[in-house]
C-alpha cells in the first residue's frame, strides 16, 4: 500500500477520485516530480490492468520514480522523459490516455499552446484533462504570487476546439482544479 509522510497540500486520492479515475485506466502525470505524489496513488487506483506514465523533463526525477516504483512494487508505472512544452515530444501512444494530469505546471509552461496540443494529442476523445494550479491569493507555501495563473486566466489559456470545459473544483486549501474533456477534433 502507498504511504507518504509529510504535509498534504492536495490529497491525491481525493483528487483522483473526484476527477473520475477508474480501475484499468491509462493515466499520465505531466511534470510528475520526484515524489510521484499523484503517480503512485494513481497506480494503486488503476490497478494491474491500468498504466500510469510518470512524465518529466528531469532524468534524475524519473530515476527516483523508477526506484520508488520498484521498491513499492508498482509494475504499472512507466517513467517517460519529455519536455511537455514540445508538441509530439512525449513518447506515449496518441489518444491512449483516459486521464491526463497537469498539476502545478501550467504556470511554469513557456509554451502553453504547445502544451495544450500535447495534452490533447495524448488524451483519447472524451478522456479527461485535469489542470490544478495554485490560487493567486497569498499562501504560506508555493511559488511567488506574481508567477501564479488565476483560474480565469487558466480558462482563457485552455480555450481550444481540442478540449471543452467540463467542471471545476477546490483541490485543497491553496489550489483550484479544472476538468476538461477531449473533443473529437483532430490534433494537427
Amino acid at each position: 500500500m502507498y504511504v507518504r509522510s509529510g504535509t498534504e497540500l492536495i490529497n491525491p486520492f481525493k483528487l483522483l477520485e473526484r476527477v473520475g479515475i477508474r480501475d484499468g485506466q491509462r493515466v499520465a502525470d505531466l511534470g510528475c516530480g520526484s515524489l510521484g505524489h499523484f503517480v503512485f496513488p494513481a497506480a494503486q487506483l488503476v490497478g494491474g490492468k491500468g498504466a500510469v506514465y510518470a512524465v518529466d523533463i528531469q532524468r534524475s526525477v524519473l530515476e527516483q520514480i523508477e526506484k520508488s516504483a520498484k521498491e513499492q512494487q508498482f509494475w504499472n508505472v512507466y517513467p517517460v522523459w519529455s519536455d511537455i512544452d514540445v508538441y509530439r515530444a512525449t513518447h506515449v501512444e496518441p489518444e491512449s490516455l483516459d486521464l491526463t494530469l497537469l498539476i502545478n505546471n501550467l504556470f511554469l509552461s513557456q509554451n502553453r499552446p504547445q502544451l495544450l496540443r500535447e495534452m490533447a494529442r495524448l488524451t483519447r476523445p472524451n478522456g479527461r484533462i485535469v489542470v490544478v494550479e495554485w490560487k493567486t491569493e497569498a499562501t504560506p507555501l508555493g511559488p511567488p504570487q506574481a508567477s501564479r495563473i488565476s483560474k480565469e486566466d487558466a480558462k482563457k489559456e485552455l480555450q481550444s476546439p481540442l478540449i471543452k470545459y467540463y467542471d471545476e473544483f477546490e483541490a485543497g486549501p491553496y489550489h483550484y482544479g479544472l476538468i476538461y474533456l477531449r473533443t473529437e477534433v483532430p490534433v494537427e
